[in-house]
């Protein structure tokens, strides 16, 4: 039996606040490497317990910290159980944790396919039930459309695509927008599918490679294994450090899902990427003097110069988080969610200018209140996609929680050259 945590600290994990009919609120720990797949409901009177596992105090300074906060006695028994119940459920740092990463790790590096891991619920696991409601709910929402029974004008075909990573149920209309622009626009001889998304976990290096096909309900879409070879052997680290990050990331399965839709039998293959570009996210530095971060853009860079217009480059990427579920005191109004629009609207603007550099900067100054999460893909996908790539913005729009009026706001950007 692994020893008890006694200075405990929770391991790096998704949190959001979520109301609750009996606790008021509670905090809820998702972990989003794929260790475990269930939840850590932390009720409200827990949390300034929870607070400080951190590793710096023991249970008994916690519960004498706690009890100085609360004004009334919190026992070390009570912080000792509840950190022996976050250790069993793999949330804190320490031998249980790693002695499930490294089984979880060996498992997800023999498996022959990344698993569809969020069929059965952010999407149908049904074949003919998933293909009818992306046709019907996402696609025939989207743009073009032909007007008066007229063909859409003839354009040069889309480089890229900015597509949400919201789940598909609540983000309908945005994926068929993006989708249906990339439908419209696809060259000919395009094969390739160049897949950025935003890395949710914590990542030790800039990117993660992926070699592994993506199965999805519709049939696995295989990955370009020669391609990702060339692009890791250009990169001053090991880009599959991080590669656990790929086994619950939705941020590529769901464009992978749309892709093979779309696709069907076509030959075609993903490269699939994860973004993290952390430390310049907390630090607010410019990842283009990263020469780790560069010299894999550089590689995919190549790639898509090399191959023309069998390529298309595609960033899974989300915009604001705002609200009461990621740490808002109060859902947004009217003349907030306006100048959240306005401000967004300036950072799309950036990106169909193809303007990395600002694109990065202006969204950078303020990930702390906007919780922009898909700033690292859009600038990779800014910094490889064709030169000469003129953006377009189909859709935007910001997905209200019915609950708590939390808002995430997404948009479908189509590059077309």
């Amino acid at each position: 039996m692994a020893p008890r945590p006694n200075r405990p600290a929770i391991r790096p994990v998704e949190s959001i606040v979520l109301p609750d009919p009996t606790h008021g609120r509670v905090v809820v720990l998702r972990d989003t490497q794929g260790v475990t797949s269930v939840p850590a409901c932390i009720p409200q009177d827990l949390i300034p317990i929870v607070a400080r596992f951190t590793g710096e105090l023991t249970c008994a300074e916690i519960a004498e910290a706690v009890s100085l906060e609360l004004g009334e006695p919190v026992t070390r028994e009570l912080v000792t159980t509840l950190a022996d119940a976050l250790d069993r459920a793999l949330y804190l740092e320490g031998p249980t944790y790693q002695e499930a990463l490294a089984r979880v790790k060996q498992d997800f590096h023999d498996a022959a396919a990344r698993p569809a891991s969020h069929a059965g619920g952010a999407y149908s696991s049904d074949p003919a039930e998933l293909a009818l409601y992306l046709d019907d709910r996402c696609l025939a929402r989207g743009r073009p459309h032909p007007a008066e029974g007229k063909a859409p004008p003839a354009r040069a075909p889309l480089t890229a695509l900015i597509a949400p990573h919201i789940d598909p149920w609540r983000g309908a209309v945005g994926y068929g927008h993006a989708y249906a622009a990339l439908r419209a626009g696809l060259a000919a001889e395009a094969d390739t599918f160049i897949v950025f998304g935003t890395s949710h976990a914590p990542m030790a290096e800039p990117f993660a490679l992926c070699r592994k096909a993506f199965d999805t309900p519709l049939g696995p879409l295989p990955a370009d294994v020669d391609a990702l070879d060339r692009i890791a052997a250009r990169c001053p680290y090991d880009p599959y450090t991080d590669e656990l990050n790929h086994k619950r990331e939705h941020s590529i399965e769901f464009q992978a899902v749309f892709l093979k839709h779309l696709l069907g039998d076509r030959p075609a293959q993903i490269v699939p990427i994860l973004a993290g570009l952390g430390r310049h996210q907390a630090r607010g530095t410019d990842p283009s003097r990263d020469r780790k971060a560069m010299a894999l853009l550089d590689a995919v860079r190549e790639l898509v110069a090399e191959r023309g217009r069998r390529v298309v480059v595609i960033a899974g990427a989300d915009l604001a988080h705002v609200g009461p579920r990621f740490g808002d005191r109060r859902p947004f109004d009217a003349g907030q969610r306006a100048e959240l629009a306005a401000t967004d609207g300036a950072s799309l603007a950036l990106a169909t200018a193809a303007d990395a550099a600002g694109f990065w900067r202006q969204v950078a100054s303020d990930l702390e209140t906007r919780r922009v999460c898909g700033l690292s893909p859009i600038f990779a996908l800014l910094s490889t996609m064709p030169q000469g790539s003129v953006g377009e913005v189909g859709h935007y729009e910001q997905t209200v929680d019915a609950e708590d009026g939390s808002i995430v706001s997404h948009a479908a950007v189509a590059f077309f050259g």
